[in-house]
């Protein structure tokens, strides 16, 4: 090594170890120092430092003309800082001293320890918002790591892991915009408390219009296939017939379903028992399955589009049927009027009535070998009924014939007709309380046939007779009238 190298090496060192030693090429005292004088010959113009927006300028700090010092170096080199303007209130940054890493350091402690010493109140009053900031955000650092969970969530059998700050599980489904109806499930219950690593699970109900066995109605589950849900609701489906596949999901609106589950159904017919077992939506169908076949008119004892139920017994009905015309009577109906020509009391009947005549078509039936009630099935009249016309009489007729009302009347009807008004002989000729024949009875004023007359007109017709020919109209019986 030269003289010349040992000799810079060495006076590096001693700058590096005692910067303010004599022979130094700079000042070695703090460029922030309070009392320290300003240098005059420096032909640099340091600027406020606080200037809004910037924290600091950059200034030439080099002299526009003059030698340089000492040590060769011109007053930047040296590191030689001007005082700071009257009024400001934090100094210009500091610009690295030479002599290395370890004398700025120096620097920058020295610093701290004046700014510590002899900052202003004002600065306290600036510098303190900004502490109050960072205290939060790192307060709020920790509480964020604190309250964060990750919590497993799974809705209708999809998982996902998140992270959450729900303190329960209603904060979590409100987080999520879950809504939970009175049909779904959640596990663990509404308002648990939750920890990290949590596991939520959500179920939602599913309407299911459910059809069994042919009564509908509907349920609710939480099942998200048709299998999972007849498990659910505990439907025996072990041969049953389904309406949709097991595999067929079930979404939120939910479906219908026709369950028809095995029954035993027996059928008698021909004198003897089939038994099968079915899941047949009809009896027809069930009917099929046997083999048994219904000819013409053969029925069953229920309708063949009924549900089989389990245990029932339908027998098959084989019937055999023919038509059969019969003629049958119609019966007259019977008019009446009032006729003032007749006395009152009797009717006269003016015109006779005739029945009718209808054939009729019947049904005749023979069910396994019985012989049903016949049923009509249709009607033609062939002749219609006439009606029969009766006159009733009004006219008031005296009951006294002079010469005729002091013989005993009564005596001689008892002894004609027995005392009764509508006795006929057995000829069919004479009748009525007297025995009148027709022509007498018309001849003395009377109508119709005298056994239709009141017993007051039958005597009152007698005692006329009486007086124009005395008792012969009675041969035997006329003795009677004189007692």
């Amino acid at each position: 090594m030269s003289h010349s190298q040992s000799s810079h090496r060495a006076a590096r060192g001693r700058r590096g170890r005692n910067p303010g030693a004599a022979g130094s090429s700079y000042e070695a005292k703090a460029p922030y120092e309070a009392k320290a004088p300003y240098d005059a010959k420096a032909s640099f113009e340091v600027k406020s430092p606080y200037v809004q927006r910037a924290p600091y300028q950059r200034h030439d700090l080099r002299t526009p003309s003059g030698p340089p010092g000492p040590s060769g170096l011109t007053p930047r080199q040296t590191g030689t800082s001007p005082a700071p303007a009257p009024g400001s209130l934090r100094p210009a940054p500091v610009l690295p001293a030479p002599g290395g890493r370890a004398a700025a350091r120096r620097a920058v402690r020295q610093t701290g320890r004046r700014r510590r010493h002899g900052t202003s109140p004002e600065a306290l009053r600036r510098l303190l918002p900004r502490a109050l900031v960072v205290a939060f955000l790192a307060g709020g650092t920790t509480a964020f790591i604190a309250h964060d969970k990750a919590v497993r969530l799974t809705v209708d059998g999809t998982p996902r892991t998140l992270h959450t700050f729900a303190d329960d599980v209603d904060d979590l489904l409100a987080d999520e915009h879950l809504d939970i109806g009175r049909h779904d499930i959640v596990a663990p219950a509404r308002g648990t408390v939750l920890s990290s690593g949590d596991d939520v699970v959500v179920r939602h109900g599913r309407p299911v219009v459910l059809t069994i066995d042919g009564e509908r109605r509907q349920v609710w589950t939480t099942a998200d296939t048709v299998d999972a849900a007849l498990r659910q609701l505990g439907v025996r489906a072990e041969g049953a017939f389904l309406s949709l596949s097991r595999s067929r999901r079930i979404d939120r609106h939910g479906l219908e379903l026709a369950v028809r589950t095995e029954r035993s159904v027996v059928f008698v017919a021909d004198g003897r028992e089939y038994r099968v077992r079915t899941n047949a939506a009809t009896v027809r169908e069930a009917l099929a399955e046997t083999g048994l076949a219904l000819r013409d008119e053969d029925t069953t004892s229920v309708p063949q589009d009924s549900f089989p139920r389990e245990g029932q017994t339908v027998s098959v009905l084989r019937i055999t049927g023919s038509r059969e015309v019969r003629e049958e009577s119609v019966p007259f109906r019977t008019i009446k009027r009032i006729d003032p020509q007749l006395t009152r009391g009797t009717e006269a009947v003016v015109q006779q009535g005739r029945p009718g005549v209808r054939r009729v078509t019947y049904r005749l039936r023979t069910v396994n070998g019985v012989a049903e009630k016949p049923k009509r099935l249709g009607t033609h009249v062939v002749r219609k009924p006439r009606p029969q016309i009766v006159h009733i009489g009004t006219k008031i007729l005296p009951t006294s014939v002079q010469g005729a009302d002091h013989l005993a009347w009564d005596a001689l009807a008892r002894c004609e007709a027995g005392g009764r008004p509508n006795a006929v002989d057995a000829s069919g000729t004479y009748g009525g309380l007297y025995q009148f024949d027709v022509a007498t009875w018309q001849r003395l004023g009377g109508t119709g046939r005298p056994q239709d007359a009141p017993a007051l007109e039958q005597t009152f017709r007698a005692k006329k007779l009486y007086i124009t020919r005395g008792a012969s109209p009675w041969p035997v019986c006329g003795r009677k009238l004189h007692r």
